[in-house]
């Protein structure tokens, strides 16, 4: 007798009843059909929930054959965005927001030159490109790509099984990506920084997770707010962080752009959850100012410059040790 096997049930693409807000969310988890993973997909929703997320992508690698999967464990309060580690031999890359049942190919190398085909795949159906961890002390883990073939960078990625909160290779991401950042702002185009835990274990989800301001909870929505860079990077669920650019009357957020009319700009921080931490601001000429968090871990930083001193500015929260706590996308001043 044949085996009955029951059809797939894929999560809905939005959230019912959720309008524009600051959006929490992972876009980077493993199931067991992972190699290195153990959870369930239920245990992941569950934990996720736990977390205060409210979203997820899930990136099985070099296969889609779970996304059937996670249909009833969807809902209101959490939206489940289909995507992939795409594990090729010379770098990883997520492709997130693709189809149901979608795979995209793996089996090349820089050498072959066919990476920029399937990226053009997974934008075709309205996918986002992040290049994955491009610092991972393994092989295959270094990220070998050009950027520019990408529409964002994960420079914060989780802990694995090391008991660092704050890995060496996340810190050389960081700073290639602030490096490009002047250079491709100079040129007309961002390319936003996000972080994900790259779950596979008990306890890692949403450290870190990326916090996105959206006009629904939706795929399509949460996917256009990391594209432009109206987000940014968490270290836990209770880590708050706002910044505000002002000039003349005039205010900017993140992933947007300030024309300050040649006036004063002023650079609001507020920071909740960082007890004894630092505030930096960064522009094209690297840090400009630092300043430290009151021992309750609640604070506000004011910065005075202009367009002319800084094309734009993006903020580093530290912790008391000195690792990351929050990390900004940029706002540009013109």
């Amino acid at each position: 007798m044949t085996e009955w096997i029951p059809p797939p049930r894929f999560p809905p693409v939005r959230a019912a009843g959720r309008g524009r807000g600051w959006y929490r969310g992972d876009c980077h988890v493993h199931s067991a059909r992972s190699n290195g993973a153990d959870l369930t997909p239920a245990h992941l929703a569950a934990a996720a929930r736990t977390a205060g997320l409210d979203f997820i992508a899930v990136t099985e690698h070099n296969t889609s054959d779970t996304h059937g999967a996670w249909g009833p464990l969807a809902g209101d309060d959490l939206l489940v965005i289909l995507g992939q580690e795409v594990t090729t031999r010379t770098g990883h890359w997520l492709a997130l927001g693709i189809e149901p049942g979608q795979l995209v190919d793996w089996r090349y190398g820089v050498r072959d030159d066919v990476v920029g085909r399937h990226l053009d795949e997974v934008r075709r159906v309205g996918g986002l490109c992040v290049a994955a961890h491009p610092h991972a002390p393994y092989p295959s883990g270094v990220f070998m790509y050009p950027w520019d073939g990408f529409d964002v960078v994960e420079v914060w990625n989780g802990l694995w099984t090391s008991d660092l909160p704050w890995n060496a290779d996340n810190e050389a991401a960081l700073a290639e990506w602030g490096r490009n950042l002047a250079v491709d702002l100079h040129r007309g185009r961002l390319r936003p920084a996000m972080g994900n835990s790259d779950t596979h274990l008990e306890g890692q989800i949403g450290v870190p997770h990326t916090v996105v301001l959206a006009d629904e909870l939706s795929t399509a929505a949460i996917l256009a707010g990391i594209r432009a860079g109206r987000s940014w990077i968490a270290g836990a669920a209770d880590v708050e962080l706002a910044l505000t650019v002002v000039a003349g009357g005039r205010h900017a957020g993140l992933g947007e752009r300030l024309e300050t009319g040649g006036r004063p700009v002023e650079v609001r921080v507020h920071v909740d959850g960082v007890p004894s931490g630092t505030v930096s601001m960064h522009t094209e000429r690297g840090t400009a100012h630092r300043e430290s968090l009151p021992g309750g871990g609640t604070g506000s930083v004011e910065w005075l410059t202009s367009a002319e001193e800084s094309a734009f500015v993006r903020v580093e929260v530290r912790d008391a040790a000195g690792h990351p706590a929050a990390l900004t996308n940029p706002v540009v001043l013109a």
